[in-house]
């Protein structure tokens, strides 16, 4: 590299890392990926190192950290906030080892004691104490001058506002230096007030507690979950200094102060990458985030032979983990569909290296996530990756050419079937609407077709419904009424009696109830008690379809339980051309059930009415009995509520019972359930006129 380019170089990686220095310590808003920012400071360090002639005063090298902010007060540190040198591989800590020995004199075969603890990510920040006191407190700053941020310090309930004296006289000066952070439960909390209220979200646990820490009014930093732990002395007057950095830890803890329970203390190198290995393999359980471990010589008389450089102590590096987050270019987008039919966004990437492992592809979830990002294929983008939860694009770097891209749309045909692709309005998720034919949503379509609460085919299973499908012998439901004893002894595990019992199951299926075949079709938003209801407002198939072919929606909306969003997922799956087919497919095999009148030619004493069933009936399934209040008109649910009407409540009922007696719902038994049945027109003023017993 001639000497030209070099300068050239130098200049353009000092005015990137001073640019991003501000934005990440001042402005606290980082566009740059840490391992990004890394990897420009490896390489100004490494041309400095080759051209010491180069170095100037105001190279990021030479300095800790960025100016402080003007809207708090400037506290100059009499003992300096330094940094700490990085290394990144194992080969770069034994160098780092090597050297800290042969400083100290010592043999090879001699192990120095190191001890080693989290690299929080957080904040750094050093706290006075006068007598025992709380006196001020300040951030890092440039190292030399910080912020005084002692209200919103205050507020943070693991900082002591009076140091515990163990049994004696607190120090008569101390200066503790920690970390603030917010701890992972707490940033998603924050964040899911910050959406609730229409505010923007935090992109990361450091940003929302240097947000915190840095608003001018302290009741807002009051309101924020954050954390202080201790990890080092920078003075001390009135007392003897402990003689080790272990010993440090511990008497910070006996002071009142949180310390990590992470920290361990083992001699040599080999101890160290060891510990180093241990602390990652627990990096993604922890409560907080870290980014490495500090390693530091034990022995603070060992610290004060190797004393430091202008930037860093010499006895003390930080061991950094791989960057969780990385930049990286969005090639394209695809879209898969789910088993529910549910389009996802897939983001194909430039592959590049997050945490260790190589990655090219990332989640987007939903097209709104698209268009909050505002992403368009070409953009760089910042990938998240952490253990072994699936990469996610986590925000878009700026660059000129993003106007110019082609934006993101969502497809208007599945990509797997070509069917329409629906999104209700007010709805995030788009589907498939060809729920009955699509390959994506097959298995599962199958699946809750022969339910019991759909068409109850005994002896369909999950387990023979994939058996099946892999076989080529069903693609829709129409399918399962052309199975033959031949084809079923074909499949393995398949015994001719478990084959006949499955076709006399099938056989039985084909009398249904127009409500159960219509849950079983499995149109979305509609669920079992929704079809029953169109069932009763419909009468026939017929007429429901008629009024889907007309697309007359507010047939569908005169229907209880259906709304907008319901109405329109109806219409979608309805005039779809595939699932029509299965549909009439299903008729011609068979499937029928008895015609009932329209809902107002019905008596529905139970109309408007809620009704629920506990415990075990004697005389008939839990569902036929609520098939039958359904016809009544009846809304029958799952839980109680002051709302309930009455709970029938059979053999062995349980908390839905004890729920009804406490609020003083009806309760009836099976014995007036079957009374009612009998003559319904005469018992149904009694509902919900009873004492709960």
């Amino acid at each position: 590299m001639s000497e030209v380019p070099v300068v050239g170089r130098l200049r353009e990686l000092r005015a990137l890392l001073r640019h991003h220095a501000h934005l990440y310590y001042v402005l606290d808003r980082p566009e740059l990926p840490d391992g990004d920012y890394d990897a420009l400071y490896r390489e100004l360090l490494d041309i400095e190192a080759a051209h010491p002639e180069l170095v100037t005063p105001d190279s990021p090298s030479q300095r800790v950290g960025a100016t402080p902010d003007s809207a708090f007060a400037p506290v100059a540190h009499q003992v300096p906030m330094l940094s700490l040198d990085n290394v990144f591989t194992a080969e770069e800590w034994d160098d780092f080892d090597r050297r800290v020995r042969e400083r100290l004199g010592w043999e090879l075969a001699v192990g120095v004691a190191y001890a080693c603890e989290p690299k929080f990510d957080g904040l750094a920040v050093t706290l006075h104490y006068e007598d025992g006191l709380l006196t001020r407190a300040a951030t890092r700053g440039d190292g030399s001058t910080g912020e005084d941020i002692t209200a919103n310090v205050r507020t943070i309930p693991s900082v002591p506002l009076r140091l515990r004296d163990e049994g004696g006289a607190a120090p008569v000066r101390l200066e503790v230096r920690g970390e603030v952070l917010m701890p992972r439960a707490g940033f998603g909390q924050l964040n899911a007030r910050q959406l609730a209220a229409g505010e923007k979200v935090f992109a990361n646990p450091r940003n929302a507690a240097a947000g915190a820490l840095r608003q001018l009014d302290p009741r807002i930093t009051a309101q924020r979950p954050l954390d202080f732990y201790a990890y080092a002395i920078a003075d001390l007057k009135g007392r003897d200094w402990p003689t080790t950095h272990s010993q440090t830890l511990r008497w910070l803890g006996a002071l009142g102060f949180r310390v990590t329970t992470l920290a361990s203390t083992g001699n040599g190198p080999a101890y160290v990458r060891q510990a180093y290995a241990d602390l990652m393999r627990q990096r993604d359980s922890l409560p907080f985030d870290i980014d490495g471990m500090v390693v530091k010589v034990d022995d603070r008389r060992l610290q004060q032979d190797l004393g430091f450089v202008a930037r860093a102590p010499r006895w003390a590096v930080a061991f950094k983990f791989p960057g969780q987050e990385a930049s990286t270019h969005l090639e394209a987008v695809d879209w898969q569909v789910g088993r529910t039919g549910a389009l996802t966004p897939v983001a194909r990437l430039a592959p590049v290296s997050v945490g260790g492992v190589v990655v090219s592809n990332a989640t987007l979830h939903n097209i709104d996530e698209i268009q909050r990002l505002d992403l368009r294929p070409g953009d760089t983008v910042v990938i998240y990756r952490a253990g072994d939860v699936i990469p996610k694009v986590m925000r878009r770097l700026d660059d000129e050419g993003h106007d110019s891209r082609e934006p993101i749309a969502l497809p208007a045909h599945c990509p797997v079937c070509a069917s329409a692709v629906s999104r209700p309005e007010g709805e995030v998720v788009a589907r498939c609407s060809a729920g009955l034919f699509c390959p994506a949503q097959r298995k599962e379509a199958l699946r809750h077709f022969a339910a019991r609460r759909a068409m109850d085919i005994e002896g369909l299973g999950e387990k023979w419904v994939d058996i099946m499908v892999d076989a080529g012998l069903l693609h829709t439901p129409a399918d399962i009424y052309r199975l033959t004893q031949e084809q079923l002894l074909q499949l393995p595990r398949m015994a001719e009696k478990s084959a006949e019992n499955l076709l006399a199951g099938i056989a039985r299926s084909r009398d249904a109830t127009l409500g159960r075949f219509l849950f079983a079709l499995g149109i979305p938003e509609v669920g079992e008690s929704t079809a029953g209801q169109l069932a009763r407002q419909f009468g026939t198939l017929d007429a429901l379809l008629a009024a889907a072919d007309a697309g007359n929606e507010l047939a569908l909306l005169a229907t209880p339980d259906v709304g907008p969003v319901v109405a329109q997922s109806i219409l979608a799956f309805l005039a779809e051309e595939h699932n029509r087919k299965v549909i009439a497919e299903l008729v011609e095999a068979g499937v029928r059930w008895p015609d009932q009148a329209a809902a107002q030619d019905l008596p529905q004493p139970l109309a408007g009415q809620t009704w629920v069933l506990t415990g075990t009936l004697a005389s008939m399934g839990r569902d036929e009995a609520g098939d039958r209040l359904r016809a009544l008109g009846a809304k029958v649910s799952g839980s109680v509520s002051k709302k309930t009407h009455v709970v029938v409540a059979g053999e062995a009922a349980g908390s839905k019972l004890a729920k009804a007696q406490e609020l003083g719902v009806t309760v009836w038994d099976e014995a007036r359930l079957l009374a009612f049945f009998a003559n319904p027109e005469a018992g149904a003023g009694e509902a919900g006129e009873g004492d709960g017993s």
